[in-house]
């Protein structure tokens, strides 16, 4: 009896080292069953514009954060890695925003955006934070919301096909919010890129996204106003930002969305306390860049090549010269 009840404990034991407690589901994505907007699959168009899905995989993944079920996408290119891994944070707050796999109009779908930046020979992914899309939780807009973020630099770990030695992320509006925010508490990043970011929560410029936005989302919001906006502004506590890791922030100064000064004052900061980075203003650039996308991309894509890719050396940030 006695060796049979041995047994039993280490076949248990067994069973509970191998099963994967955060990764729940991976599933790639058949497109061809969605007949109503892959009905030209075969046809010259669609091979044109999409050609980078037939090198790339894309998937739907169901990972666990604070106990949360949180849902996920990623792209992966199909030949052997493993590839440097980009975590891409979505803007917006509860589902204004939130990813989807595709919509008809191909505005933002994961399945092109994604999947044409993995096509460059990188593993894309990004996540639905908590409250947001098919994701459990409540959204908290960059409060206990960005350990969804970090928890998902646990599933690069766990994934083959990345190097989780390379990963790299890139957050627009909110999500650059939730990147810097992750700057300051991890030192898993090697790179990072960042839109139209917000970085100073304390000064008011749209009473509106107080009232529907801040008030609504954020804890104990009006009881703890000063301090929860000081939590979520990268002006407080640019000083905990690695000196070890550049970072491009990109911005329009006709953003109506994000005031351009928000970057402006972050460069300052970052300035004096010596972390890498490139600010480039876009004149006339309105919150998504719109017209400037071609240029947007190359610049990321050039960013993410020369110091996630190919490991360039960061430049002296002690003042030198002659």
């Amino acid at each position: 009896m006695y060796n049979y009840l041995l047994l039993f404990l280490l076949l248990f034991s067994f069973n509970c080292k191998a099963q994967d407690p955060l990764i729940i589901s991976k599933n790639k994505v058949d497109f061809t069953e969605y007949p109503n907007l892959y009905k030209d699959f075969e046809s010259k168009q669609f091979v044109d514009k999409f050609y980078f899905l037939q090198n790339v995989d894309v998937f739907e993944i169901t990972y666990l954060s604070d106990g949360l079920k949180i849902e996920a996408f990623a792209a992966v290119p199909r030949a052997e890695g493993p590839y440097p891994a980009i975590i891409y944070n979505r803007g917006g707050n509860r589902d204004f925003g939130a990813l989807q796999l595709f919509r008809g109009d191909w505005k933002y779908p994961v399945a092109y955006h994604f999947a044409k930046l993995a096509h460059e020979g990188y593993v894309v992914l990004g996540c639905n934070y908590r409250g947001c899309g098919n994701s459990e939780g409540e959204d908290e807009f960059g409060g206990r919301d960005v350990n969804d973020v970090l928890n998902l630099i646990e599933v690069v770990k766990k994934m083959p096909e990345a190097d989780a030695g390379k990963i790299g992320m890139y957050g627009w509006s909110r999500g650059g919010q939730m990147t810097y925010q992750s700057l300051a508490r991890t030192n898993d990043i090697k790179a990072a890129a960042v839109g139209g970011a917000p970085s100073d929560f304390t000064i008011i410029d749209r009473p509106n996204m107080e009232a529907k936005v801040y008030a609504e989302l954020i804890p104990n919001y009006w009881d703890n106003k000063e301090a929860e906006l000081k939590k979520r502004s990268a002006v407080f506590f640019a000083d905990q930002f690695p000196k070890d890791v550049p970072l491009l922030i990109l911005h329009g100064n006709s953003d109506w969305r994000v005031k351009v000064s928000n970057s402006l004052k972050l460069a300052m900061e970052l300035d004096k306390h010596r972390v890498p980075y490139r600010l480039k203003i876009y004149e006339g650039g309105t919150h998504g860049l719109g017209k400037f996308r071609s240029e947007v991309n190359e610049e990321v894509l050039s960013w993410f090549e020369r110091y996630l890719k190919n490991g360039e050396a960061l430049p002296n940030m002690e003042p030198h010269g002659k």
